[in-house]
């Protein structure tokens, strides 16, 4: 950052740009407005509104940190402690996840359902690993009447899914209990059973990106030799927690389409069995109805 005599917002901003471009970053006009936004403090749309604003030494040193950790594969979202999902945004930690658009499909299928079928308007929803929260408090902050449980191994995962709760006032309708897949669960039943579980097979996981490889927890993506090790007792034990009517709805890699589809009708407890398409056209989504 030498070769600009006045550093303003706009310079600021081309500079960071280009060089996460060269530097193959993803999304490199939104990582560099995320970064300069976090550092002056501000909406990134403000950036827009100001941008002759010139800035202080020290915001130019904090941004040149970094941007030099971002460089290095280190993901914004972790690096300005938050990220956008369905419309909201949530805090993150290296102990959560970073929010994918995979997953809003999972959300917007659960309230559009509960608005529209009988039985489903005052629904009592699990969120099985549930990470930062974002399904539980979406689904909690758009249907209005829902109550939900969300369990986690991770106790400071949950910690960061409280403070969302709080943040988006839903925290007196969601339950966070600590614990393993559905051990948290026994005795009670619900009318959605929701997860985005870890599912990366273990024959992916050298070929992952640095930024998800590196800095993510390795807890919440890897799912066994076959990536199935927590998706296939979701399927199979989930059914004993759901009501009837009652609707499972997983997160799921692409490639398991076919093999998810079978597992869920192999048990002959569940009906219209599909796979709903996200926002890249990929199948990700199952939904399976109780019987």
């Amino acid at each position: 950052m030498n070769t600009v005599s006045t550093w303003t917002t706009s310079a600021l901003l081309r500079w960071t740009t280009q060089h996460f471009e060269k530097k193959s970053i993803d999304h490199p006009r939104l990582s560099a407005e995320m970064l300069l936004a976090y550092v002056i403090g501000c909406e990134r749309l403000r950036l827009y509104m100001d941008p002759d604003r010139p800035a202080s030494e020290l915001e130019r040193a904090t941004l040149r940190t970094l941007v030099e950790r971002a460089s290095e594969h280190e993901p914004v979202d972790y690096l300005v402690g938050h990220a956008p999902f369905f419309s909201m945004m949530f805090d993150v930690t290296r102990d959560t996840l970073i929010p994918r658009p995979s997953t809003e499909t999972l959300v917007e299928h659960v309230i559009q359902h509960a608005r529209v079928t009988p039985g489903f308007t005052t629904p009592l929803i699990a969120d099985i690993c549930t990470g930062s929260g974002i399904i539980a408090i979406c689904l909690a902050k758009h249907i209005k009447d829902a109550r939900v449980i969300a369990t986690d191994i991770s106790a400071p995962a949950l910690e960061v899914a409280k403070r969302n709760a709080e943040k988006h006032d839903v925290a007196d309708r969601i339950d966070f209990r600590l614990g393993n897949l559905l051990e948290p669960l026994q005795g009670e039943r619900f009318h959605y059973l929701c997860s985005n579980p870890p599912y990366i097979p273990d024959n992916e996981w050298d070929v992952l990106d640095r930024n998800v490889k590196e800095y993510e927890p390795e807890i919440a993506l890897r799912g066994g030799p076959d990536g199935l090790d927590f998706l296939t007792p979701l399927i199979t034990q989930g059914r004993d927690l759901l009501y009837t009517p009652g609707q499972i709805v997983l997160e799921i890699a692409a490639a398991h389409n076919r093999s998810i589809q079978q597992l869920a009708d192999g048990t002959n407890r569940y009906a219209n069995t599909r796979v709903l398409p996200d926002h890249e056209a990929l199948p990700r989504i199952l939904i399976a109805d109780t019987i």
